[in-house]
């Protein structure tokens, strides 16, 4: 492990990797505004230095993963794939709970099948308020894990309970929830991961996909902060998610090849402590 990387169960990951919900059509459902662009996106993505990309059956629905496949089979043997079970589609594109143990089950073979892998590094169990049982769900996971077909467990949308109640049933490998410059309420959750050694993975680093404009980049503080480092305010963002530990993984999503180098570049950007300072206190 160096100070780029981070384990993501028994893979180590560089700590900027790629997530591909972005690549499918508005709202993550259907076939992309350009089918020849996404595929040049996930190869140079992977040519910058990916080698961990997020992604879900359930994107599109078979789109993402379809694009994955198309784009890198057969895979980089370093790439390391990491999806999530725990909703499915209907015809419009909405999003529904699908946690029995028989529909987790179906999610993880419906990412099989069309990331054409017979075993995927990570899948996490994303959970939602519908008052099922996370008991079962975890049994369910424990069960494909030990079958072989995952070989990691994470968990999405979680409570800091859940996750505290889920380590002492089995090993957990990375925690996804949203976190960004001004939605926080994470934070307390990312610290508890790191202090169990378990990657955090923030999800809408940049602002929700699905908001539109819902003013984090367009914070005047922080492109104040921006210019004054002749840096974008995206890599600003990123950067300040970066400093937060070294067990932060991101997974920035975009389907423009401009945008993806800006993310991957990212890392370049050095925060000093006035900096800081300005950020920490950014509020809507």
């Amino acid at each position: 492990m160096t100070d780029d990387t981070f384990p993501l169960g028994d893979r180590s990951v560089r700590r900027i990797g790629f997530g591909a919900m972005q690549l499918a059509g508005p709202g993550a459902f259907g076939p992309p505004r350009d089918h020849a662009t996404a595929l040049d996106v996930l190869r140079k993505a992977v040519e910058l230095g990916v080698n961990h990309i997020d992604t879900a059956q359930y994107y599109g629905p078979d789109v993402v993963n379809g694009l994955i496949r198309e784009a890198l089979r057969p895979y980089p043997d370093d790439l390391v794939l990491v999806s999530k079970v725990g909703t499915v589609r209907d015809d419009s594109g909405r999003w529904l709970p699908a946690l029995a143990p028989e529909q987790l089950r179906a999610g993880v073979l419906d990412n099989l099948r069309s990331l054409g892998v017979d075993r995927l590094d990570a899948v996490n169990l994303r959970l939602m308020d519908d008052g099922s049982d996370f008991d079962a769900q975890l049994d369910a996971m424990i069960a494909i894990r030990d079958e072989g077909l995952i070989a990691g467990i994470g968990l999405s949308n979680v409570s800091r309970q859940q996750l505290v109640h889920a380590v002492q049933r089995t090993e957990i490998v990375c925690v996804q929830n949203p976190l960004n410059l001004l939605a926080r309420e994470s934070l307390p959750l990312l610290r508890e991961c790191q202090e169990l050694g378990i990657a955090f993975v923030p999800f809408f680093p940049l602002g929700s996909a699905f908001a539109g404009a819902d003013g984090l980049l367009t914070h005047p503080d922080l492109i104040a902060v921006a210019e004054r480092l002749e840096a974008l305010p995206s890599q600003v963002a990123l950067a300040w998610l970066l400093e937060l530990g070294p067990h932060v993984l991101l997974i920035p999503g975009t389907s423009a090849l401009g945008h993806l180098i800006d993310n991957m570049t990212a890392r370049r950007v050095r925060l000093d402590d006035e900096t800081r300072k300005i950020l920490d206190t950014i509020t809507d």
